[in-house]
């Protein structure tokens, strides 16, 4: 899905546990997350840095929506 959404030009970033499999479905912009069972967070953790945490992913897929690029990149 997300090849299809950029196709149409909108750009998109694929935050993502398993980076090669990110790849391998075509996306352009990735974000490596967490852990597989939780992407954008820690349950051990804190709340107050597991919105730390989210928050430096949304920033960092934010700075990766304004970022030209020609092939994919890994924005780690």
């Amino acid at each position: 899905m997300v090849k299809e959404i950029e196709r149409a030009g909108i750009p998109v970033v694929h935050i993502a546990t398993v980076i090669p499999i990110s790849k391998t479905v075509g996306a352009n912009r990735i974000i490596p997350a967490v852990a597989i069972p939780h992407p954008l967070g820690d349950p051990k953790l804190a709340e107050a840095k597991q919105k730390e945490i989210r928050r430096i992913l949304v920033e960092k897929a934010l700075d990766a929506l304004q970022t030209p690029i020609d092939n994919q990149t890994v924005f780690e």
